[in-house]
C-alpha cells in the first residue's frame, strides 16, 4: 500500500494565495468548481480544503496529518500541534496580519481600561477573552458570524478583528486602540505524525520548497556583462548585495555577473548599472531560493 501523508489546505481568504504558493514550489494542482479535495500530481499527497479556523483541531486530532493555518487560530484553539514552520504571507500580500481592538472614530473608549463593563465582538472569542483578563479587563465577548466592521457602534461598543492594511476600518470609521496578536500563516503537524520517519521526511521537503519559494517572492535574478575598465564600479553598486557570481567571458576583456537582488530597489539599481558601464542587463523572475 502507498504510503500518503494527508495534508490540509486552508479554504476562504488564504485559498487562493496558499495554491500560488504550492504551484510556485513546484507542485502542480486542480481542483473542480465544487470539489473539496484538491489533486496532486504528487500520488503521495492527500489534499483537503478546510477553513483555516479549523484546521488546527483536525490536525491536532490526527485526521489530517498535517496542514496551512494561522497562528492565530491555533492560539484560539489551543491546538497542541507542532510547527513545521512560520510562513509569511498573507491574502494581500508577504506580511503578518494583526489581530486589533477597534472603535468608532467618535466613540468615547480610548484605552483597555475604557472596555470595562463594554460589549465585544470578535470572531476570535477564545483569545479575546483570555487577553482581556490577563489585562484585568472585564468584558463581553459576543461571536461575530461576519461583518464585524458594522457591529459598532449599536451592536457592540468595540470589536477585535483581523487587519492586513487598516483600510477596511478606516473606510467603516474605525479606529485602533491596541494590537493584541500578531499573526502569520504556518504548516503545522499531528505529533504522532511528525514522528514518523517517513512523514516527517515527506514534511520537510515541503516546508524546504515552500519556504524556497517565498523567498523568491520579493527577489529577481539580474544578470549583465561588464568590461574589465567599468568591473570595480559595478561592484561597487552590487557591494552590499550577496557575493555576486562573476565569470570571464570569451573576450578576456569582458566578464558576466549574476546576482539576485530586492525587486523593490532594482528600479533604481539598474539605471546606475547602466550608468557604470554595465550592458546587456536582464532582470528574470525566481521562482524559489534554497538557502
Amino acid at each position: 500500500m502507498d504510503k500518503i501523508l494527508r495534508l490540509g489546505l486552508p479554504k476562504g481568504s488564504l485559498q487562493e494565495s496558499t495554491l500560488k504558493l504550492f504551484r510556485k514550489a513546484g507542485y502542480h494542482i486542480t481542483i473542480s468548481s465544487r470539489s473539496y479535495y484538491p489533486s496532486f500530481d504528487d500520488n503521495n499527497i492527500e489534499a483537503m480544503l478546510i477553513r483555516a479556523q479549523e484546521m488546527a483541531r483536525y490536525v491536532e486530532a490526527g485526521i489530517l496529518d498535517c496542514g496551512l493555518t494561522g497562528k492565530d487560530w491555533i492560539l484560539e484553539q489551543n491546538a497542541d500541534v507542532h510547527e513545521i514552520a512560520e510562513l509569511i504571507y498573507a491574502k494581500e500580500g508577504i506580511r503578518p496580519v494583526k489581530w486589533v481592538i477597534a472603535v468608532p472614530n467618535n466613540s468615547r473608549i480610548k484605552t483597555l481600561r475604557d472596555l470595562n463593563g463594554k460589549r465585544i465582538a470578535t470572531e476570535l472569542v477564545g483569545f479575546t477573552r483570555r487577553y482581556l483578563k490577563s489585562k484585568g479587563i472585564k468584558a463581553e465577548i459576543d461571536f461575530s458570524w461576519g461583518a464585524t466592521e458594522v457591529k459598532p457602534p449599536h451592536l457592540a461598543d468595540a470589536i477585535v478583528e483581523l487587519t492586513e492594511t487598516g483600510t477596511s476600518l478606516k473606510a467603516n470609521n474605525l479606529r485602533i486602540i491596541e494590537t493584541i496578536l500578531q499573526s502569520s500563516t504556518r504548516f503545522i503537524s499531528n505529533k504522532k505524525s511528525w514522528k514518523d520517519k517517513w512523514k516527517r521526511q515527506k514534511m520537510e521537503n515541503i516546508s524546504v520548497l515552500l519556504k524556497g519559494a517565498l523567498a523568491a517572492e520579493e527577489k529577481v535574478g539580474l544578470k549583465m556583462n561588464v568590461p574589465e575598465k567599468s568591473l570595480k564600479r559595478v561592484m561597487s553598486l552590487l557591494s552590499a548585495l550577496h557575493s555576486p557570481t562573476i565569470s570571464a567571458l570569451s573576450d578576456k576583456k569582458w566578464y558576466a555577473i549574476e546576482v539576485m537582488i530586492n525587486e523593490k530597489v532594482v528600479r533604481d539599481i539598474i539605471p546606475k548599472l547602466k550608468m557604470a558601464g554595465a550592458s546587456g542587463i536582464v532582470e528574470y523572475k525566481l521562482n524559489k531560493v534554497i538557502p
